[in-house]
């Protein structure tokens, strides 16, 4: 398994732009947070709380669409591992995370990172932290090589 990404400063710049927009529209704009679990939850009818279930559904449909139009333009070459399994696997371990500390990396890293909340700095630094440790671990144990 193999994942490479090939952007450069720029389409770095520009991502973060292009979400740190997102997530102020979305907070000015509907009063909610840009949380991409929440309005997954939303959207998929799993949670009643948040945005209204068209806007969230439109938000999580756009993730998708965005990456697919950046990667057609040709600026960002991305690969994921093959394995539909741990993709699978993945996802469930980090919607299991994502319930339990109350939000995600967007809501918490983006936005309330943003708006100074100890709470989401908090989530952000365990984030960052059990990524790094299970990314060490993985790569010394040789997985995936």
């Amino acid at each position: 398994m193999t994942e490479t990404f090939a952007g450069t400063p720029l389409t770095a710049l520009g991502g973060g732009l292009t979400i740190g927009v997102a997530a102020a529209l979305m907070l000015l704009g509907n009063g909610h947070v840009a949380g991409c679990s929440g309005l997954f939850a939303r959207a998929a009818g799993i949670s009643r709380n948040g945005a209204p279930r068209a806007v969230a559904a439109a938000f999580v449909a756009g993730l998708p669409l965005g990456a697919a139009l950046i990667a057609a333009a040709g600026g960002v070459q991305a690969r994921f591992p093959g394995s539909l399994l741990l993709l699978a696997l993945a996802g469930l371990v980090v919607g299991f995370g994502t319930r339990l500390g109350s939000g995600c990396t967007s809501g918490h890293g983006v936005v309330g990172m943003a708006r100074l909340s100890p709470r989401s700095l908090a989530a952000t630094a365990v984030f960052m932290a059990t990524g790094i440790a299970t990314v060490t671990l993985l790569r010394i144990a040789g997985w995936p090589a």
